[in-house]
């Protein structure tokens, strides 16, 4: 078959990208094709197999939703010219799952869409003006796809009509060849870290995720470790500057980086305190590399993480992240026994489904 994707895509990091590609690889494995628009970049280029197109537009926020969703449609357009798609698939309720509705309602092509988090938790529920958008993209889907069951019910609860009937869990999957639990100090070495733990956190530096917090447990800890941030985004800076005005030690920001799977093998727990989060996909790469883990008691992660591979915390309280972080730290044998059986719990999330009922 011959499927178009739409959304996020490598070169682009992301939680969305990532799910995209193990998807787009396995259908390619398959005997598949496989096309995805995705976002504009300098270095767009096939990969593994899968046919990848760029649109044109500009990263500015609040202008780049909507460029993108008329540049994808755009693109979507002219692909169909070529290609005979028997299935459209968009990534994220909107712009992707806009711009891949109303292509595929207009040319009679079963239409899938993936909500991916913030598009439900952040977008439909903190910008009113954007649930109209949101629930068309739900009402025009043929089928709807949630990374977690929390993220499912919230969907259910827009109450768009036989919404339930159509929305269906398709879990994120990890590689688990790629990330594993073979020992890497190389990201040690790299930034000459071998005297203290790591705790690291990878992820988009913005508000939901929560760093900030992160840096005021390092403030109350009673622990010694490295505090280990992997990504960029619109906060960058400004966490930067707490570190150095408030004489925060040990804090290393890396911006962002391409080879996470070499990174997460150098640190001793992963950390995720995010106010709201869908699913959480670097949480199960870590425990792929054999990692004990800490996350907010919230959304997703409730579904990843198990009182025998991590701790869970309440975002909203520092002390509680310091503690969590001190527990892990500070007890070895506790955060040993958690090592043992994050590979296994990993292996719960290692299988990719294909979601379509035509595959």
């Amino acid at each position: 078959m011959k499927i178009a994707m739409v959304g996020q895509f490598p070169p682009h990091v992301g939680g969305v990208g990532v799910h995209i590609h193990t998807l787009s690889k396995e259908l390619v494995k398959q005997g598949h094709e496989v096309y995805v628009i995705t976002y504009p970049h300098k270095d767009i280029k096939d990969i593994d197999g899968i046919h990848v197109i760029g649109t044109r537009g500009l990263n500015i926020p609040g202008v780049r939703g909507m460029m993108f969703k008329m540049n994808a449609k755009k693109a979507l357009e002219e692909l169909l010219e070529k290609v005979d798609i028997d299935i459209i698939h968009g990534h994220y309720l909107f712009p992707a799952g806009a711009a891949a509705v109303e292509v595929g309602k207009e040319h009679g092509i079963k239409t899938y869409v993936t909500a991916h988090g913030s598009d439900m938790f952040e977008l439909y529920k903190k910008q009113p003006f954007m649930r109209s958008p949101v629930k068309k993209v739900l009402k025009n889907a043929d089928v709807v796809l949630a990374v977690s069951n929390a993220l499912r019910h919230e969907i259910i609860a827009t109450g768009v009509t036989g919404i339930a009937n159509k929305t269906r869990l398709s879990w994120n999957s990890v590689d688990v060849n790629k990330f594993s639990n073979e020992e890497n100090n190389s990201f040690r070495d790299e930034y000459k870290l071998n005297d203290k733990p790591i705790v690291l956190f990878v992820g988009n530096l913005i508000k939901r995720k929560n760093v900030d917090s992160l840096l005021e447990a390092k403030k109350i800890a009673s622990s010694d470790y490295y505090l280990v941030v992997v990504g960029d985004g619109p906060l960058f800076k400004k966490l930067k500057n707490k570190v150095e005005d408030e004489n925060i030690h040990d804090v290393i920001f890396t911006g962002s980086r391409g080879d996470v799977e070499k990174i997460i093998p150098s640190c001793d727990v992963l950390i995720l305190p995010s106010y709201s989060e869908s699913f959480g996909l670097v949480l199960i790469e870590a425990l792929a590399c054999g990692k004990p883990v800490i996350g907010s008691n919230v959304g997703g992660i409730t579904e990843i993480i198990t009182d025998d591979v991590g701790l869970l915390v309440n975002p909203n309280k520092i002390s509680s992240i310091a503690r969590a972080i001190d527990k892990m730290i500070i007890d070895n044998d506790f955060r040993y026994v958690l090592s043992l059986n994050a590979r296994n719990r990993a292996m719960d999330f290692s299988t990719i489904t294909i979601p379509y009922d035509e595959v």
